[in-house]
């Protein structure tokens, strides 16, 4: 299968079939060199505002309006390549509900206002207590937004109450790599995809949900290429239909196949000695568990897997134990090149630092590692949830460019770049995500000291575990102030208390950071509708109004206000005032600043305009003796990475343990917090959909998304419907010890789940699935586990599903 049949085959064509263009929108053309001149339109390139793949589109306008989206074929992320959500990306702008005007609720009614008194309204909460207010923000901030936020907080305010939505996505891959290479973020990048001999997904989809990067092997299978494809996980999806092999393991197991992999290396003599004696070190946890662990020696580790034979895993996972000798002897083999991929599956999960430290040790282990196709690579769900999370820094306990507030050294540099007072940066983390929205929804007089919540380019509402516990509950404290800055209604801001219109994608100036280490940047484009503004605004004009009333944490050392822009004569550009905010780049000037900060740990930033000029760079860009600047590909591998030194080969330059080496962990098997048993016999597991992109916010406002898949519901085994009388169509009633839900059943659709499991999707916002989830969390990384609870399901009287207009366009829908 060609890979534009393959993208073509995930839903596209049912997706278009659905719905015919918007009025005024024109059909996507094919964009070539001279599509400018074949079809009238003004063309620019931006990165897809969806996943964290980071594919670039092109952006046909005309008249002032996003009129055409075409994949950018000089791009190296997609290669001319989008998904159905991409190519329908234009549409996000002009849902006909967009919010155009402030609004605060006065007497339970939101009432409109005006730009002016919503900037007092957040002045007026941050001056009457600093230390109670909070930011939430996400991984689909812009970099200059993120940093924005992140220094009005860190810097200003000298409060850290700042994390992000990626708090819930990919916090526990963060914590892996650090606890295993000394720093964030993926070694390799996509051509990994390319070149790999054998292809594992430890819990993920990438066929609906990284459709573009899980083309690029499905090409190569169509050009002749041999790639076996593994896929270990809980439920069959798309993705298992395209491997040879798929491994479905019980919830919460998969860290017993990662110790299997380990201990029959160790015991076959397959592991790589050579790369482990030069390269690697041996890790395990303390008696209290800490993200750092104690130094073992590889006989104490060669202990510690010991119990985990196949047959041993098998009972544990229910993996038959010849696959996991499969996958041992896979490892084994030094004339193969092996990537494993992995997203939420592995992140949203109460051990999931742990799961990531073994899929990491198993490839340093074997020693696939640091070759183009060898490699251990997390995918992000999020746009930017590297650039602005992971490299700025967005979350509650970190500085910009890989620092924590709790390292002095790090303060210092901080605000010495600041160019703030000594002391102004706060040493104590501050609240995590699920800690943040408890304090939040707790009385204040019972220790709820969070107050003031201000949350931009994202929905909580939506997304927080049990939302009964961290977001409906703060609807009957009255003394409690929710902010939301956003582009559509949502559930976030029906219990908002102020509602500010965001502009969105090319309505604005931008920069994103995809997984693979690339920045990309674009150009605001087109106008946002009514009094819609850039969220990176908002927040200036705060921080300038905190400063004109004298408050002295918007001051910097030298009196002058912390964010300072200035012209090349010395004059002060007053971009806080709306109408001169875009008679500078202002995006420039942040970018330029924050660029300072990259150095420390190596995720050298080039400057602004070499930026514009590409199509996205991966970090570490380094200038080169005639001037230019060189990304790179391959981090930690000396024929790649200017870091490395010259004849080591490898070199893991920030490891924890200060010699160059990386960590090998050993984490065991543990039960999960919670499990299925009379009361409650089955599991429950989340995710998403290829049409619908998290909450739906966007994706649910364009047509032919909408009516392709136009409403949550259960995917269940056949076998288990049965037992229950249920059929295919009906609404059936889904309970946890959090609460409960109605929504129809799909039998036999694209998901299959095994005997005792139920999926269902969470972009709907008239079906909240996480009334159900359970808050429980890594101890690391703080990052929920979505993925797995106990559930039960009932039947109910019912209307059959298609009836309701609810059938997405699949033959295999319900009804």
């Amino acid at each position: 299968m060609k890979r534009r049949d393959f993208l073509k085959r995930s839903a596209m064509a049912a997706a278009v079939a659905a719905a015919g263009p918007l009025p005024g929108q024109t059909t996507v053309p094919e964009y070539t060199e001279s599509a400018e001149g074949d079809t009238g339109l003004e063309w620019e390139k931006a990165p897809c505002r969806f996943c964290g793949t980071g594919c670039h589109v092109m952006v046909g306008r005309e008249n002032g309006k996003v009129r055409a989206i075409a994949g950018d074929r000089k791009a190296d992320v997609n290669k001319g390549l989008l998904c159905v959500k991409g190519y329908h990306v234009g549409m996000i702008l002009y849902g006909q509900d967009r919010l155009r005007y402030p609004m605060l609720r006065k007497n339970g009614e939101m009432t409109r206002i005006s730009w002016d008194e919503a900037i007092d309204v957040i002045a007026d909460r941050v001056e009457a207590d600093p230390a109670a207010f909070a930011i939430y923000g996400s991984g689909q901030w812009t970099i200059p937004e993120g940093y924005v936020a992140q220094k009005f907080m860190k810097g200003g305010l000298a409060n850290n109450h700042i994390d992000p939505n990626a708090r819930l996505c990919m916090a526990s891959a963060v914590t892996g790599f650090i606890s295993t290479y000394g720093v964030d973020e993926p070694a390799g990048c996509y051509q990994d995809l390319d070149e790999c001999d054998v292809l594992i997904m430890w819990g993920n989809n990438p066929a609906e949900m990284h459709p573009v990067l899980f083309s690029r092997v499905v090409d190569r299978r169509s050009r002749g290429e041999e790639i076996l494809m593994i896929d270990i996980g809980t439920r069959r999806t798309r993705t298992t239909d395209h491997c040879q092999h798929y491994l479905e393991f019980k919830p919460h197991t998969d860290l017993a196949i990662a110790n299997g992999i380990a201990h029959l290396l160790i015991k076959n003599g397959t592991w790589d000695k050579k790369f482990v004696e030069n390269h690697c070190n041996f890790r395990a946890d303390t008696e209290k568990p800490t993200l750092l662990g104690r130094e073992i020696t590889f006989e104490e580790y060669k202990k510690l897997v010991e119990p985990y034979t196949p047959e041993y895993v098998e009972k544990i996972s229910g993996v038959p134990a010849e696959k996991i000798r499969l996958l041992g002897d896979l490892f084994g083999q030094r004339d193969i090149r092996i990537c494993s991929l992995w997203c939420m599956g592995m992140n949203q999960h109460t051990r999931g630092t742990a799961i990531n430290n073994l899929v990491h040790g198993v490839h340093l282990l074997s020693g696939h590692f640091g070759r183009p196709g060898d490699a251990p690579t997390s995918l992000t769900g999020q746009p930017s949830a590297c650039g602005t999370v992971r490299e700025v820094g967005t979350l509650a306990h970190a500085l910009p460019g890989g620092r924590v507030v709790a390292n002095a050294e790090h303060r210092a540099e901080t605000e010495k770049l600041w160019n703030l007072p000594e002391g102004r940066v706060n040493a104590k983390p501050g609240y995590h995500t699920v800690l943040m929205w408890e304090k939040f929804c707790t009385p204040t007089e019972e220790g709820g000291d969070i107050g003031t919540i201000w949350v931009q380019v994202t929905n909580p509402g939506q997304t927080l575990p049990n939302r009964h516990k961290l977001f409906e509950a703060k609807r009957d404290l009255k003394d409690k102030f929710l902010i939301v800055s956003e582009v559509y209604p949502t559930a976030s801001t029906e219990l908002a208390d102020l509602v500010l219109p965001a502009a969105l994608w090319v309505e604005k100036n931008g920069v994103y950071g995809n997984s693979e280490r690339r920045t990309q940047q674009w150009f605001k484009m087109v106008e946002p509708p009514g009094e819609a503004r850039d969220d990176c605004w908002q927040t200036l004009a705060v921080a300038r109004r905190l400063y004109e009333r004298g408050f002295e944490a918007m001051k910097g050392r030298d009196g002058r206000f912390i964010f300072d822009i200035r012209n090349e004569d010395g004059s002060e550009i007053p971009y806080w005032k709306w109408e001169h905010y875009y008679d500078t780049n202002v995006d420039k000037a942040l970018f330029e600043e924050y660029r300072q900060f990259t150095r420390l740990k190596h995720k050298d930033l080039a400057p602004y305009d070499e930026y514009v000029r590409a199509h996205g760079l991966r970090w570490p860009v380094v200038q080169q003796q005639d001037g230019t600047w060189r990304e790179t590909k391959f981090r930690f591998s000396e024929f790649d990475d200017p870091y490395v030194t010259k004849g080591a080969e490898f070199e893991f330059y920030h490891s924890v343990t200060k010699d160059g080496r990386a960590l090998i962990w050993f984490r065991p098997y543990e039960e999960p917090p919670e499990s299925p048993d009379d009361e409650f016999p089955m599991w429950l597991s989340t995710g998403r959909v290829l049409e619908h992109w998290h909450t739906g916010t966007m994706t649910m406002r364009v047509p032919q998304l909408r009516r392709a898949m136009p409403g949550a519901y259960v995917e269940m085994n056949p076998k288990d419907a049965a037992r229950q009388g249920i059929v295919n169509g009906e609404r059936i009633l889904v309970e946890t010890r959090r609460g409960s839900m109605e929504l129809p059943v799909w039998v036999e659709g694209r998901g299959h789940p095994p005997e005792g499991t139920v999926f269902i999707p969470f972009f709907d916002e008239t079906l909240l699935v996480n009334d159900l989830t359970l808050e429980a969390y890594d101890p690391f990384s703080k990052q929920p586990d979505f993925k797995k609870c106990a559930v039960r399901v009932r039947r109910i009287p019912n209307e059959p599903y298609q009836e309701k207009g609810l059938a997405p366009v699949n033959a295999n829908a319900p009804g």
